[in-house]
């Protein structure tokens, strides 16, 4: 497929957070952009006050007139049931391809990082993103995430090095052509699509397989990748004489609210980078970031400059007031290991203060097959609130609700609330830091509760 002989690009699902970076990176090399999706919301108003022409109705008349098969092609999302616009695309003959294959023949002809695992990807490649784009690579990073030193998902306008997200939903990682790659968690997670643990792990190995030179692939260390080296590794205060990993982080501290630690490289030591994240699972993904910019050829001076100023991705660990008597962070954590590295970074930073977490579940399937799992991590916390699942791309499953998680919750301070309530509820709590947590719409609740917080105080 030759991406020049295509003037139009028309999105299914065009509010998703991989779909819209794609839409933006389209738009920037001059392609005229439309497209549905299913309700509006702050991302779509984005795009649409950047030009795109967006509508929320399943409706074949709303698709542009000049949308010709000969000219257009047809992005979706497989989150995103059948249409009656899909069906209309189907029957005219339109070029259809999903993202996964999209951002396959972008970065085919370019020379990719790919960012894989179950967590952790995209503040990974943010952060790989951000520090490959301030040492002047010629750099365009498609990310899951609004990384706020951009206010963006999408990072430079390079055209000869791509980074991307190395989505194992449905395989879509098997459709990239990846260079340099890591691989950041395997946990079991989308067993809808997978059925069980040993799937998705054969996933990861059938990825892993694609990059050629293993010497570009990173692993993080206890990782069931069979047949590959370890490389990757937070290690504890002094560097062992025989150390396996190729990169490793070691002397780790917090000074003033940040990290400050030194990495071991192939060719010597650096001391005293700073990154600004908390928690260690970011930690960890600073490294892999580090791994492969340092791969490639960025200098480990840039390296550290860049990581001294990520400031982070929107909904990962996202402060949205701290203050010494109130702090309110959101965060995108689904799922359990997760929820426990963001239980951990909280702990680590507020060891001795009341922790509020509110939680949505993000499908129903997911509730299902890791219910105590979600149970032991939430109650971990001193206080839960839990809102009905959102079930996104799911019918509901019978039994499967929130009530049920709730009875698992081993916490005795624990509710489950109408999401309509959460807003007075979170102002009579007594908790002096509050998370709010999950991957469904409850990020269209944390502005709301930032202004009532802000007002409160």
């Amino acid at each position: 497929m030759n991406l020049n002989q295509i003037h139009n690009v028309y999105f299914i699902g065009i509010g998703g957070i991989g779909m819209s970076a794609l839409a933006r990176y389209f738009q920037n090399i001059g392609k005229n952009i439309s497209g549905y999706d299913k309700t509006p919301t702050m991302l779509t108003d984005e795009l649409i006050a950047d030009g795109m022409q967006i509508h929320f109705e399943d409706n074949i008349s709303l698709i542009p007139e000049n949308y010709t098969v000969e000219n257009t092609l047809v992005v979706y999302t497989p989150a995103v049931k059948q249409l009656s616009e899909w069906e209309y695309f189907k029957e005219k003959g339109f070029t259809i391809k999903k993202r996964a294959e999209v951002l396959g023949i972008i970065t085919k002809d370019t020379f990719c990082f790919a960012v894989a695992g179950t967590h952790g990807k995209t503040t990974t490649s943010s952060i790989l993103g951000h520090i490959l784009h301030q040492s002047g690579v010629d750099v365009t990073a498609f990310l899951g995430g609004i990384v706020e030193n951009y206010n963006s998902n999408l990072i430079g306008s390079g055209k000869t090095v791509t980074v991307v997200e190395a989505d194992e939903f449905d395989r879509s990682f098997l459709h990239l052509h990846p260079n340099i790659a890591c691989v950041t968690s395997m946990d079991a997670d989308h067993l809808d699509i997978y059925g069980d643990a040993t799937a998705i792990e054969a996933s990861f190995v059938e990825f892993s397989e694609k990059i050629t030179n293993k010497n570009n692939l990173f692993v993080i260390e206890g990782l069931p990748l069979k047949g590959i080296t370890v490389d990757v590794a937070v290690k504890g205060e002094t560097i062992q004489p025989n150390a396996t990993p190729k990169f490793f982080a070691h002397n780790v501290r917090i000074e003033n609210g940040s990290y400050l630690f030194d990495v071991a490289t192939p060719s010597r030591i650096f001391r005293n980078v700073a990154f600004n994240l908390p928690g260690k699972h970011n930690l960890q993904n600073a490294l892999l970031a580090y791994a492969m910019a340092f791969t490639y050829g960025v200098s480990a001076e840039n390296i550290a400059a860049a990581l001294a100023t990520f400031k982070g991705v929107k909904r990962r660990f996202s402060y949205q007031i701290k203050k010494n008597n109130l702090v309110y962070i959101d965060d995108y954590a689904h799922h359990p290991t997760e929820i426990n590295a963001v239980h951990q970074a909280v702990r680590e930073l507020y060891p001795r203060q009341k922790v509020l977490a509110v939680f949505q579940p993000h499908l129903f399937s997911r509730t299902r097959d890791f219910l105590q799992g979600f149970a032991e991590s939430l109650s971990q916390f001193d206080e839960v609130i839990l809102l009905d699942i959102y079930p996104a791309r799911e019918l509901p499953i019978p039994e499967i609700t929130s009530h049920l998680l709730l009875e698992n919750i081993t916490n005795n301070n624990k509710k489950i609330i109408a999401k309509t309530d959460l807003i007075s509820v979170i102002l009579n709590t007594d908790a002096t830091v509050i998370v709010t947590i999950g991957a469904g719409d409850i990020g269209e609740m944390v502005k709301p509760i930032k202004n009532a917080l802000d007002e409160k105080i």
